[in-house]
């Protein structure tokens, strides 16, 4: 049986991380599978820390804030030191389903993937949290540099819901990008020649706080990450 790890990165979730871990817990109590989960507490300055304290969730506390992609690296060394066969990312703000896990696990466990990518644009269901229009704008834009890139279409590009195998797990323990991480790291999954499959899954708005991406952080981020995309190079291949 494979062993299986949520990895929850979590900055100022005081509202919404119990929530979360009480989903993941309360899946975990009536199905066959279960899940370990390890929150990553990225330097919060709310009451995250007290609170995953006093619940006795499991966590690892940054003292400083690395940003996604330093809180979810740090998910992945743990996952590959303590012996984790499948690492899953799944958001901490409540906007991840529990019970699409397993349908993202499926093509890992088949060995038909190495990498899942939980898609809000595959299916097309209308109460399927999809985001606003700009930022679905810029998530088709970097979908077709990808494209340009690596020949391969994603559609979801910036989705933190996402399972990876061992093998991606000891690649991104290791190198990790920590600006603009979801897609940038599916570009080097790609160039490395991983097999990434998109899955449906169902996301819902967030539960609490509010989202750090403005319209024009939305517009900033698709720069970016485009720029970031086309200066990728070859050395990211084995």
């Amino acid at each position: 049986m494979n062993k299986i790890i949520l990895i929850i990165p979590a900055y100022n979730e005081e509202e919404t991380i119990l929530k979360t871990i009480e989903k993941i817990k309360s899946f975990n109590q009536k199905s066959k599978i279960i899940y370990d989960y390890l929150v990553i507490n990225d330097g919060s300055t709310d009451a995250t820390e007290d609170i995953l304290t006093r619940n006795g969730v499991p966590h690892i506390t940054l003292i400083h804030n690395l940003g996604i992609g330093g809180a979810v690296q740090t998910g992945y060394k743990y996952a590959l030191e303590n012996y984790y066969d499948i690492a899953v990312q799944f958001d901490g703000d409540g906007q991840h389903d529990v019970k699409s896990i397993e349908f993202l696990l499926k093509p890992i466990i088949n060995n038909t993937a190495d990498m899942t990518i939980g898609s809000r644009f595959i299916l097309k269901e209308k109460d399927n949290f999809k985001s606003s229009l700009m930022r679905r704008c810029g998530i088709k834009l970097i979908s077709l540099v990808i494209k340009l890139k690596t020949k391969k279409t994603i559609l979801d590009t910036t989705s933190g819901f996402r399972a990876v195998n061992r093998n991606i797990i000891e690649s991104f323990s290791e190198d990790y990008p920590t600006e603009y991480p979801e897609p940038i790291s599916t570009v080097y999954a790609l160039k490395k020649g991983y097999r990434i499959e998109e899955i449906p899954a169902k996301m819902h708005s967030r539960e609490g706080g509010t989202s750090s991406i403005t319209s024009w952080k939305s517009i900033y981020y698709m720069i970016n990450v485009i720029l970031s995309i086309l200066i990728i190079e070859r050395s990211k291949e084995r």
